[in-house]
C-alpha cells in the first residue's frame, strides 16, 4: 500500500484539514470565506499535490464517509430542528427549487446550442445531455440512472470524462453557494424569512458531556440502522426521507433539545463530508481524456451558469432571502447533503428541512426530467 493510501493516515488529514480551515477562520482575513470553504480548498489543493489520494480513486475512507459519516452528521444536525420555525420556509425554497430546475433545462439547451457537443462526442451526446440535466436537478442518482439506461457507462472514457467534469464543476458551485448570500446580503440586502427569527441561536462553543454525547451518536446510529433496514423492506421510499423523519421525531422532544453539542459534533461531521467533496476536484483526471475534456467543461459550464443566473437573478427580482435561493441551488445541483450542508453552513436550521425534502424531490423528477432532454435533443 502506498504511504499516502492507508487509511488512518487519510482520516487523521480529514480531520486536520478540518482543524487549520477552523483555525484559518479566526483570522480576519480569512474569516469572510469561512471554514466549510476552507475545508473544500484545502483538500482539494492537498489532493491534487498527491498528499492524499483525489476521491475518483474510490478511496476506502471516502466511501465511509458517504455512506455513514454524511447521514449521522444529517442525523445529528437535524435534531437541531425546531417543527415551529419551520412553517415560513416551505413554499419559498419550493418555489426557488422550482426555478433552478427550470434554469437547469434551459442552460442544457442554450449550452447544447452554443457548444454543439454531438461534434465532439458523438451519438451519445444526448444521453449526456439527460445525465448532466438529472445531476443538476437532483443529483448523482439521477446521473446515474441515465447513464445507466444509455449504457454510457460502457463506454469507459466517455462515462469517466463526464464524471470527473461534473465533480470538478459542481464543487466551485457548491464553493459560490456558500459565498454569494453573504455579500449579496451585504450590498442587495434582504429580508429574511420569519422562520430564521425564531430558529435557535446556535451558541458558538457548546460543553459536551459524555451523557450528551452517547445520547446523540446512539440516536444517530439507530436512526441510520432503522433507515436502512426500512429502506429493504419498503424499497420505494428513499432511505433519506425515513432518516430525516427520525430525527424531525427526535428534535420535537424535550430532553432531546436539552442535549450540549449537536451543533458541534453534527458540523464537525458535514465539514469532514464538504472536506471529501474537495477530493472531488482531480485536476490531473483531465489529462487522459483530450479534447472530450474541453467540450464538456464548457457544456457544464453553460448550464451551471444559466441556473445561477436564473435562480439568483429571478431570485433577486422577487427579494427572496438569499440564503434560501443558495439553499434550493443545492439541492438542484448537489441533492440532499450538499443542500443540508448549505444550511448548516449559513447557520439557517430553519432551512434544514425544507433543503433536504425539496433535494428528495429533485432525485424524484431528476431523471425524468433527463430522460425527456435526451429524448429531445
Amino acid at each position: 500500500m502506498l504511504w499516502n493510501q492507508d487509511p488512518v493516515y487519510v482520516s487523521a488529514m480529514l480531520c486536520l484539514a478540518v482543524f487549520f480551515a477552523s483555525w484559518l477562520n479566526r483570522f480576519r482575513g480569512w474569516k469572510t470565506i469561512g471554514t466549510p470553504i476552507l475545508a473544500i480548498l484545502i483538500c482539494a489543493v492537498i489532493s491534487n499535490l498527491g498528499i492524499i489520494p483525489t476521491a475518483t480513486t474510490s478511496h476506502p475512507v471516502y466511501t465511509g464517509v458517504f455512506v455513514y459519516i454524511a447521514p449521522l452528521g444529517i442525523f445529528i444536525a437535524l435534531l437541531e430542528v425546531d417543527l415551529k420555525s419551520l412553517k415560513d420556509a416551505g413554499l419559498p425554497i419550493l418555489l426557488m427549487f422550482g426555478l433552478g430546475a427550470l434554469g437547469t433545462l434551459i442552460g442544457v439547451f442554450v449550452a447544447w446550442f452554443l457548444v454543439n457537443p454531438a461534434a465532439e462526442i458523438g451519438p451519445l451526446a444526448h444521453a449526456v445531455a439527460g445525465m448532466f440535466t438529472g445531476t443538476y436537478i437532483g443529483g448523482s442518482i439521477n446521473f446515474n440512472a441515465v447513464a445507466l439506461h444509455y449504457q454510457v457507462n460502457e463506454s469507459g472514457v466517455l462515462f469517466a470524462a463526464t464524471t470527473v467534469v461534473d465533480n470538478l464543476l459542481g464543487t466551485p458551485w457548491i464553493i459560490a453557494t456558500l459565498i454569494l448570500p453573504k455579500y449579496l446580503q451585504k450590498y442587495y440586502p434582504r429580508k429574511k424569512l420569519d422562520s430564521s427569527k425564531s430558529a435557535a441561536k446556535i451558541k458558538s462553543q457548546e460543553n459536551i458531556s459524555i451523557f450528551s454525547l452517547a445520547l446523540i451518536l446512539g440516536m444517530g446510529l439507530l436512526g441510520m440502522g432503522i433507515s436502512k433496514l426500512a429502506a429493504y423492506y419498503f424499497p420505494q421510499i428513499p432511505e433519506i426521507i425515513t432518516l430525516t423523519t427520525l430525527a424531525l421525531i427526535m428534535a420535537q422532544f424535550s430532553f432531546v433539545k436539552r442535549l450540549q453539542g449537536k451543533h458541534t459534533l453534527g458540523f464537525f461531521f458535514i465539514l469532514i463530508f464538504l472536506a471529501v467533496i474537495g477530493t472531488l476536484c482531480d485536476v490531473t483526471a483531465l489529462s487522459g481524456i483530450g479534447s472530450l475534456a474541453g467540450t464538456l467543461m464548457l457544456f457544464v459550464f453553460v448550464i451551471i451558469m444559466v441556473h445561477g443566473l436564473v435562480i439568483f437573478g429571478v431570485g433577486a427580482a422577487f427579494k427572496m432571502d438569499w440564503d434560501v435561493i443558495a439553499v434550493a441551488s443545492q439541492a438542484n445541483v448537489g441533492g440532499n447533503t450538499t443542500a443540508l450542508a448549505a444550511a448548516e453552513s449559513l447557520n439557517r436550521p430553519d432551512l434544514l428541512i425544507p433543503g433536504v425534502l425539496v433535494g428528495s424531490l429533485g432525485n424524484a423528477l431528476g431523471t425524468y426530467l433527463g430522460f425527456m432532454v435526451a429524448g429531445m435533443v
